[in-house]
């Protein structure tokens, strides 16, 4: 069993999920239920998927979590760049958040070419 705690990758997911959760609060209220869910969902989908994969007892089995919250991670860059086209966000934040979204895109990606060694 892996204690998730000690990799970087759930740190810096961990962090992109408290700005996501702080950048969504100035959504409109109309986006509630919409971009905003959707948005919070995958964000907090990258560090808990991962941690569920922490819990499986192959490098196999952990390797498939850590591609689907690769997934996850794709899907929330897709949604900052909806986020600036409807003007919930600035190019700044769009910029900061993307940045963030790939460090943790290729921290996963090479996680799971090691395990495919």
């Amino acid at each position: 069993m892996r204690d998730f705690r000690k990799y970087d990758v759930w740190a810096l997911s961990h962090k992109l999920v408290l700005g996501v959760y702080k950048i969504t609060s100035q959504f409109p209220n109309s986006e509630k239920f919409q971009l905003t869910s959707q948005m919070q969902r995958a964000a907090y989908s990258i560090p808990s998927t991962f941690c569920e994969g922490c819990g499986r007892d192959s490098d196999k089995d952990f390797n498939r979590f850590v591609q689907i919250a690769l997934g996850s991670a794709h899907e929330l860059e897709y949604f900052f760049i909806l986020a600036k086209d409807l003007s919930f966000i600035s190019d700044q934040n769009q910029e900061e958040l993307s940045d963030m979204v790939n460090e943790i895109k290729k921290k996963l990606y090479n996680l799971s070419k090691k395990l495919k060694e």
